[in-house]
Formats: C-alpha cells, structure tokens, sequence
C-alpha cells in the first residue's frame, strides 16, 4: 500500500470497501492509475460516466461557466437553469411538465416520495424484491436489500415490497390508499433484471385505475445507457415523476425530478435544496445532454450493447447463468460469488467492473467506449470464466 492509499485508509469514513487501484486521470472510455498503468473502464462512475472522461464538451461548459457565476439558489432565476430545464422537458417522455433539481439520486427519490405524498394526500409507497433507490432514510424505505436496511429500521412507516415483474401481486398490494409505485425499468444494483412490457406497462394501468403516480427510477438508465434517451422509452411509459441523476451532468454530482400534470406544481416550501440546479451543475448538463445527441451517442449505445451481449453470450462457461442487459446496461449472473472474478478481471485484463449483488459482474463502460475495448472487456471475461481456478481471497471489489 503506498502512502497516500494508507492515509486515505487510516482517515477515511470506513464506509467504502476500496480496490487496491490510486485512479488519477482519464480519457474516454480508459483510466489510468498512480503507476501509469491504463485500464478499460466498466464501472463507468457507477453510471455517472455515460460520457466517459475528461470529455471536452463538459470542460468547456464548466470552465466558462465557473467563471460567470457558480451558485445561485432557486430564489432567483437563472439562464442556464431555465436553458436545462427547456432541454430536459424537450426530451423527456410524453406529459413531463415541470422540474426540480436535487444533487444526486437519492436526493431525486426523497423529493418523488414527498411530491407523491402530498400530492395524493396519501401514504402507501409500493417498491419492489430488489430494488434499489438509494441509502437516505427515506430512499432506504423502499430499498430491499436487508443488509443496507436492517441497521437503520424502524424506516418511514408505510412502505411495502412486491417481487419484480410480478403484475398479479402488484394488482394484490395495491389500493385506493397507494400513494406511488416506484420501480426502476431495469434493476441495476439488484442484478441488472429488465422489466417485462406486462408487468411495467401493467403496472402503469393500476396506478391510473387506483389514482396513484407512478414513479420511475432512471437514474442509472437514464441517458441513453440502455439504447434510449430513457429506459422508459422501450416501453411507451408515461410516469408521472421521473428521478434522474449519475450522468445527467457528464460527471458533476446533479439530480433532476420530472413530473407531469397529473401530479401538478408544488406548494412553495414543501421541498428545497440549496446547491439544486445551480449554474455550473446546469452548464454541465446541457452540454452533456447535447454531446449525447450530436454524437449519436443512444443509437450507439444500442448496436454497441447489442454486439456486446452477443459476445458474452457466446462464451462456454458452466460459471455462466445468465447474460442480460439492454444496451451498455449488461450483466453477467454467475452461478457463484462475482467477487473473485472483478477481481481478476483488474489484476489480470487491467479491466474494471461492478459487482450487482452477490454474484453478477455488471458492466456500464462510457457510451463512447470503442468497440475494440468492448472486444477486449470480452476475451478477459472469457479468460477468467474458463481457466481453471480464480483465487477466492480478495480485496476491495465493492
């Protein structure tokens, strides 16, 4: 361990379980350590990295707008904030009317949950087995996973979950007391699991008959990861709130939630936030949303995703349970811990990726990533799913 990983090891929070990897720079889709050693990246920011690094539309934003002004809270209007919101609506699925800017994920879902609450004047929030929305009290609510929620309960009262893509037992769950349901199009963190057009256009039907928003969690598939602007799109959907956040603005810590009509303006002062749509978080975002569509980058998204789920599907391995995904949202299930594999997929290939769960290798590499990295990212995966043993003593793959 050099000296600054043991400082940052001794002070930091203890919260973060760290690869033995120092990142100090980046360029596209590859990322370079302390020693100068270059990796392809497949973490991608953990979703925040659509536009890969150091992206020069993003700089250019950034540094100009730096030095125009950098903070101006929402008691005053503000060019480039209105510019985002404009750009946001002009993209966004049918119906979106009006934004409110948070500051990352979980900070989008805690505004729906409060904006559906007072909205319908009701309580109930239906969530799904799997689903992650983040680890703030009330994003941790309709969180599943017992590890991340067990410390902290009592949570917020009145949550309840129903196993994903299970319309029957969503239908049973739910009542003229349902305030929201809130899914994710493709669950990320529970282990990169597509919805079916059943169950997410079903469930849009139910919150309609029983006069409950649908919430839809894109903050990983949104911007043009799965091969559409929004996941949703896939589908036809029409939420009623929408939560946005990662790569919404090329890298800088942003959310956005949307909403339409149906739930309509809020009441001044229900919500806030003081670093909300600022202008230098509101520069990035319009220039990244429009390095997006300049470059193509969701039709990329798609062949690319395409090409690269072939190819994983194509390797012979008994390891291997499932390979599934929908553009550069790809996951590979295991029959075993995914752990040992990431692993090796770094100390070997100089690849980097994301464990969803215990036992899937997750793989959201920049939309801008060449096909011949993608092609690379492949055979090391071959490479470490057929040899004949992976050591099971790791460090850091979380």
């Amino acid at each position: 361990m050099t000296t600054h990983q043991q400082f940052e090891a001794d002070h930091t929070s203890g919260l973060y379980t760290k690869r033995a990897l120092t990142i100090v720079r980046g360029q596209g889709a590859t990322l370079w350590d302390s020693e100068g050693k270059a990796y392809i990246d497949c973490v991608g920011g953990q979703g925040a990295g659509n536009l890969g690094h150091a992206n020069p539309a993003v700089i250019r934003a950034i540094a100009e707008q730096a030095g125009a002004v950098i903070s101006v809270p929402e008691m005053f209007y503000n060019d480039k904030r209105a510019a985002l919101m404009e750009k946001l609506l002009s993209i966004a699925p049918p119906g979106m009317r009006y934004t409110y800017f948070s500051n990352s994920g979980a900070e989008s879902v805690e505004a729906a949950f409060k904006f559906a609450r007072v909205k319908s004047g009701k309580r109930q929030i239906i969530a799904t087995v799997r689903g992650f929305h983040g680890r703030t009290m009330g994003a941790l609510s309709a969180t599943w996973e017992k590890k991340y929620r067990e410390p902290f309960e009592p949570l917020v009262p009145d949550f309840t979950h129903v196993p994903y893509n299970d319309l029957a037992a969503l239908e049973a769950a739910m009542s003229d007391q349902t305030a929201a349901v809130i899914l994710e199009v493709i669950q990320g963190e529970g282990g990169v699991r597509p919805g079916t057009a059943e169950f997410l256009q079903g469930a849009q039907a139910l919150c309609r008959k029983h006069g409950a928003f649908l919430i839809l969690d894109e903050v990983q598939t949104g911007f043009g990861r799965t091969g559409a602007m929004f996941a949703c799109e896939h589908f036809g959907l029409e939420p009623d709130i929408l939560c946005l956040a990662k790569s919404i603005a090329g890298g800088l810590p942003m959310g956005a939630v949307l909403f339409n009509e149906r739930v309509g303006k809020m009441p001044p002062g229900v919500h806030g936030s003081t670093f909300g749509g600022n202008p230098l978080a509101s520069a990035a975002s319009l220039a990244a949303i429009g390095y997006i569509q300049s470059e193509g980058l969701v039709d990329r998204a798609a062949e690319l995703g395409a090409w690269f789920v072939e190819r994983l599907s194509r390797i012979q391995s008994p390891l291997i349970r499932e390979v599934r995904g929908k553009g550069l949202m790809v996951g590979v299930e295991l029959k075993q811990k995914s752990a040992p594999y990431l692993q090796a997929l770094m100390n070997q290939h100089q690849v980097l990726a994301l464990p969803a769960g215990m036992n899937v290798l997750r793989f959201l590499p920049p939309l801008v990533i060449e096909q011949s990295d993608l092609a690379r990212v492949g055979d090391a995966v071959e490479a470490v799913l057929t040899r004949p043993a992976v050591s099971t003593t790791v460090e850091g793959t979380e």
